[in-house]
């Protein structure tokens, strides 16, 4: 290839002077001129590749990216196995499942998440449309029942979810995961759906065997009620309600700097920490009820009251010992408009920060959460007609996280081949291959190697190694007899069996090692 030097040294001047520029304009222009700028300096680089010398190899850093990974096949058994507990407890309570695009129109997304919508994925014009990355499976839920004019639905949805975020990935935070949601949608009578949500996320975790827990629960209009009550202005609720949230991370001192740099006066800020820091059961929701001050708002009544009625029904589904009511709960999203709750692991240190006042635990970091967000379908309908909705989401990475570390030092199994298909003999391979056939035939999880003569040692090693229970040895002496061999390859013990009954007496042995008899 000849090479243009001239022209690619020009190029190559107009590439740094368009890098060192880029910055100096993303501060003096509007967005619009920032992403002109990237998209010269990329038309650049890609004619200074094409002016390259052909033959210099591109060298590529082989790495996932940041916030991404992937997973090994023992990580992905782990994986299946929480989502098959997870998905049969969606089940066992009446949902059925739905799917939705990775990406949704940006103007659907815009303006849900409060200060969480700058890590939405925004997404190049494609074909006309401004897209942008699923942030949740709450919201494009809500676009879903609106466009589909669905007033009554019970569904669950697990799948990857998209944030521009700065991931700390030891803590189970990613750009890219999973979510599992659970959500009711449709008239119902007051707190009857949202305690099903709480008994499903009690069922979860106590199924997932994770250690302690507790879910956490409260209401926004008790939170709206607490900021109107203590003079917050308006504008500021959900500043305020977004520093809140923190407590659970970051002790009051820290939360009341942040309330007062959101421009809160000192004094509304202690008034509202006086509150925040509460945390009890039905004795506290009564205390607040009897509380002159509080009671003067009547969002925090309302809220109380339907609160009070919710603790009545867990008891009810006894999960009272596993529930706090805690007005520290704020749960950032702009959507939610009654009951929020959060389950936190409860196995690590307690944290001793005598300001904070809670017996709960720091740095686990919640594993569901969820609540009630009776206008956000309405948003999307062209004459505001809303559905009642309230959900949960399980924090599936965290728990991934947890059980993975668990088993970093066990033999769990990757695959579940049941029978393997071997031979001491060379020039098997046609008899090896009807063999397996028929196995895979009745329905039975088995493999052979690949190789047309492979060593018998191999086999058996392979057999040990992956944990399979069972070979089929052939030979042509018992092939000629109508006969095979059963090996059990942790007992060594073979067994001749006619090969017309080979079937039934595999079926016999690999119930027995199912059931673990063998």
């Amino acid at each position: 290839m000849n090479v243009n030097w001239t022209k690619l040294l020009r190029i190559s001047t107009s590439i740094t002077k368009s890098l060192k520029l880029r910055s100096t304009y993303a501060f003096c222009h509007h967005a619009t001129t920032v992403d002109e700028i990237d998209e010269e300096v990329s038309k650049l680089l890609e004619l200074k590749a094409k002016l390259g010398d052909g033959d210099t190899k591109t060298k590529y850093v082989l790495k996932a990216p940041k916030g991404t990974r992937d997973f090994t096949p023992k990580q992905m058994v782990i994986r299946e196995k929480v989502f098959d507990t997870i998905i049969g407890c969606f089940k066992r309570h009446g949902a059925e499942t739905i799917d939705t695009p990775v990406f949704e129109l940006k103007e659907t997304l815009t303006n849900k998440y409060g200060e969480d919508s700058k890590l939405i994925y925004d997404l190049k014009d494609q074909g006309g449309e401004m897209l942008a990355l699923r942030y949740d499976l709450t919201v494009p839920f809500a676009r879903y029942l609106a466009m589909n004019k669905i007033q009554s639905i019970k569904r669950y949805h697990i799948a990857k979810v998209y944030r521009r975020d700065q991931p700390a990935m030891t803590k189970g935070r990613y750009r890219e995961f999973y979510q599992c949601d659970f959500d009711i949608a449709g008239p119902h009578d007051s707190m009857i759906p949202d305690a099903e949500c709480l008994r499903i996320v009690y069922e979860i975790l106590s199924d997932l065997m994770l250690g302690e827990f507790k879910i956490k629960v409260n209401d926004r209009r008790i939170l709206d009620g607490v900021f109107e009550a203590c003079g917050c202005p308006t504008d500021k609720f959900r500043p305020a309600c977004s520093a809140v949230d923190k407590l659970d991370k970051l002790p009051w001192v820290d939360v009341r700097k942040e309330m007062l740099e959101k421009g809160l006066a000192e004094e509304i800020a202690d008034h509202i920490g006086h509150y925040v820091r509460m945390s009890g059961s039905h004795e506290l929701v009564n205390q607040l009820l009897n509380d002159s001050f509080l009671i003067k708002s009547k969002s925090a009544v309302a809220g109380l009251n339907d609160l009070k009625l919710l603790l009545e029904y867990l008891e009810l589904y006894n999960i009272m010992d596993k529930t706090s009511f805690d007005l520290s709960l704020a749960r950032g999203l702009d959507y939610y408009t009654g009951v929020i709750y959060e389950a936190v692991l409860t196995d690590s240190s307690v944290n001793e920060d005598p300001d904070r006042k809670k017996g709960e635990t720091v740095g686990v970091g919640s594993v569901a959460g969820g609540g009630r967000y009776d206008g956000l379908v309405g948003s999307f309908d062209p004459k505001g007609k809303s559905t009642p909705c309230v959900g949960v989401s399980i924090g599936i990475e965290r728990v991934f996280a947890i059980l993975e570390a668990r088993s970093e030092n066990s033999n769990s199994r990757t695959t579940e081949t049941e029978v393997y298909v071997a031979s001491p003999q060379k020039n098997m391979l046609k008899e090896r291959m009807k063999i397996i056939a028929e196995l895979w035939q009745a329905g039975i999880k088995a493999e052979m190697s690949n190789k047309k003569n492979p060593k018998l040692l191999n086999q058996l090693q392979h057999c040990e190694e992956n944990g399979i229970p069972v070979a089929i040895m052939i030979g042509s002496g018992e092939l000629e007899e109508g006969n095979i061999k059963i090996r059990d390859i942790k007992t060594r013990e073979e067994s001749l069996v006619p090969r017309s009954a080979m079937i039934e007496q595999l079926k016999d042995i690999l119930h027995q090692v199912r059931n673990g008899e063998s």
